[in-house]
């Protein structure tokens, strides 16, 4: 039991490396200034990190018996979400008229494991830290987000296969487009590699007709084997109107931190006019996404 927690321990550290370094190759991929031998260099250690990770785990499977606790079995993941289903943790929404993708409800124990890890977050952030809570509106009124920029710019390029009638993220299609190129040709001259890697990283800064350009020179197609539809601008926020004359438009919240930035002066009068101090929130935010998660 003392080698497997051992293991356990190994393991939780490569996960928080691997997080870690995920985040850098990101930030490097969208950077336009950054160095692309320092992000193929990123590159290179994530996929390192990873392969360990794989070997960690497997002499855990192998030290346990299959399954990572010594039960003798392998993992079942079809069984483990029965599990989760018939414990009522997480279930689809509205399941008995067919459900929508991407939208579940949290059942009793996950309710209860959520309001612990609230309390948790609470005890530390706003009573150790003193930091000043707030509980704002999810509905925002559309001068806020005009203000903000979110009206305009919160959008992401989208495109559609016609035949299936499913949209996808047109950046994210470049971006594994790209990934996949650079695996299947790992001896590729650096200077190529670069001209690839600087695409990648601006692939959310291209304008319509350029990311069009740059999907069909990557070969990029649907699930049906045609060609996607040309790119437009597809905003993330949920529209609605607010009052019964439908006059006044307004928008679901798409971050938490909105309502933090518009009652700053509130919150320093609050705080006796001190500087600095921290303000924090804990709510939902809503965004339409592209491609919400099946599960």
């Amino acid at each position: 039991m003392e080698d497997l927690s051992k293991l356990q321990d190994k393991i939780d550290s490569i996960s928080a490396q691997i997080a870690k370094k995920g985040g850098e190759v990101r930030t490097l991929k969208k950077d336009s200034k950054s160095d692309a031998n320092d992000l193929a260099e990123a590159i290179a250690s994530l996929k390192n990190l990873k392969i360990e990770s794989e070997s960690l785990r497997s002499q855990m499977e192998a030290a346990s018996g299959g399954d990572g606790t010594g039960g003798g079995e392998g993992f079942d993941r079809k069984q483990f979400d029965g599990m989760i289903l018939r414990k009522m943790f997480v279930v689809p929404s509205f399941e008995i008229h067919g459900g929508v993708k991407g939208l579940y409800d949290l059942g009793p124990p996950a309710c209860a494991l959520k309001a612990a890890m609230i309390d948790t977050w609470r005890k530390h952030f706003i009573l150790n830290e003193s930091m000043l809570e707030m509980e704002c509106t999810c509905l925002t009124p559309a001068p806020v987000l005009k203000t903000s920029g979110h009206v305009e710019r919160f959008t992401d390029l989208m495109v559609k296969d016609a035949e299936v009638g499913e949209c996808f993220r047109a950046d994210k299609l470049l971006e594994d487009a790209i990934d996949a190129l650079l695996e299947e040709k790992p001896d590729m001259p650096t200077a190529e590699k670069d001209d690839h890697l600087r695409v990648q990283r601006q692939a959310d800064a291209f304008t319509p007709d350029e990311i069009d350009v740059l999907l069909t020179k990557y070969g990029c197609v649907g699930p049906s084997g045609k060609a996607y539809s040309k790119s437009f601008p597809f905003n993330l926020m949920f529209k609605t109107s607010i009052g019964p004359e439908g006059t006044s438009v307004g928008y679901l919240r798409p971050e938490t931190a909105q309502g933090l930035f518009v009652n700053f002066r509130r919150l320093l009068d609050h705080n006796a006019q001190k500087m600095p101090f921290a303000a924090a929130q804990i709510g939902l935010g809503f965004r339409n996404e592209i491609a919400p998660k099946a599960g």
